[in-house]
């Protein structure tokens, strides 16, 4: 499938994790609403857009199994997530419970905010859920008010058990936020019985859409709670939840139109147990490689896999990957060894995995 995408030929693009790649079908459709758009600006954005809207919304609504008037687009996951925390009015005596496998601009958010900032470490290999789901339990507080937790890491790429932590959650009357940013397209997804409060995900990564395409999904009793960033005519006439977040002025909504494509698309073209294939295989091959343990089982990865590399430069391997190999592989310094992410997305083949192992080898030999 690589001649579907408009990624560099001459480069093994291992890292579909980072920003996803949109297939030329999809960018078309994408180009052809920002045309539509230019031709008739008034007509297309005071006239047509709310329906427009409406029907992008539905479909996303239907494949991540979620009530259409749940659910809004949003530029990305991070934007969601800051939207939802900002709005709760946590105060500094309060706290928001999470794992040390969280991705670092959410860490960030929750540093520069007023609650305490409680990360639960969480051993790798991961354990069993339900000690995971102890473990980070046992650092909740009569302070805690939110849990907040990925549902598939960044850095560390594994699946943990948010249904049962939104659940643990909702018996103890601590609001859940989950980042949802790496599943949609990736593993399967279902909002309905997830049960999580906030849920904040990605269409641009693992489903393939256009850059600039989130969604923010928040359980009724909580919407009112739940403020977008711009005051806008959203807050007019009867406001919901949906129209003060979709309308907060004029910006470009092609990449939210696309997004139907780019389901379509996904489910013509659906890699996701081929791309598990091989990134159980990467597993298996690279912990041989490196003698170093798996990070969690395999039934507890998707598409993309980290291993630990006995590397002492992280940056120093990812740019050398890159710059003599054309490898596109990320490399996340660590307190132990640092970790490396390959993604397999729908149009990675074995010989790229090949490639990287390689490419590691003669490193690591000549080390």
């Amino acid at each position: 499938m690589r001649a579907d995408f408009l990624l560099d030929p001459d480069v093994v693009f291992l890292n579909h994790g980072s920003f996803g790649a949109c297939p030329r079908d999809v960018f078309e459709r994408y180009q052809e609403w920002q045309r539509e758009l230019e031709r008739q600006p008034v007509e297309f954005l005071g006239r047509r857009l709310p329906e427009l809207l409406e029907h992008a919304r539905g479909k996303l609504a239907a494949y991540v199994g979620s009530d259409p008037d749940d659910l809004v687009f949003v530029p990305n996951a991070t934007s969601a997530v800051n939207a939802a925390v900002r709005s709760l009015g946590l105060e500094a005596a309060e706290e928001v419970l999470a794992t040390d496998l969280e991705y670092g601009a959410n860490d960030l958010l929750f540093e520069h905010l007023p609650p305490r900032y409680v990360r639960a470490t969480i051993p790798l290999p991961l354990p069993p859920d339900d000690e995971l789901v102890e473990l980070l339990f046992a650092h909740a507080t009569h302070l805690t008010r939110v849990v907040f937790v990925s549902h598939l890491t960044s850095e560390t790429a594994v699946i943990l058990p948010v249904r049962e932590i939104c659940a643990r959650a909702r018996e103890l009357g601590i609001v859940s936020i989950v980042d949802g940013a790496h599943v949609p397209g990736h593993v399967p997804l279902d909002l309905g019985q997830l049960g999580a409060d906030v849920y904040a995900g990605n269409c641009h990564k693992w489903l393939c859409a256009p850059k600039g395409a989130g969604f923010l999904h928040v359980r009724r009793e909580l919407q009112e709670r739940i403020q977008p960033f711009v005051t806008g005519w959203g807050f007019a006439r009867d406001p919901t939840f949906v129209t003060r977040h979709e309308h907060q002025g004029t910006r470009d909504p092609a990449a939210y139109l696309t997004v139907p494509d780019a389901i379509a698309w996904s489910q013509a073209h659906d890699t996701r147990a081929a791309g598990h294939a091989l990134a159980v295989d990467a597993q298996r091959r690279l912990t041989e490689l490196t003698r170093l343990p798996p990070l969690s089982d395999a039934d507890r990865i998707g598409r993309m896999v980290s291993v630990h590399v006995p590397a002492d430069d992280a940056d120093e391997l990812q740019r050398s990957l890159y710059d003599e190999d054309r490898i596109e592989v990320p490399v996340f310094a660590r307190k132990t060894a640092p970790l490396l992410r390959a993604s397999f997305g729908p149009y990675n083949t074995a010989s790229e995995l090949d490639s990287l192992l390689a490419a590691l080898e003669r490193r690591f030999n000549d080390s």
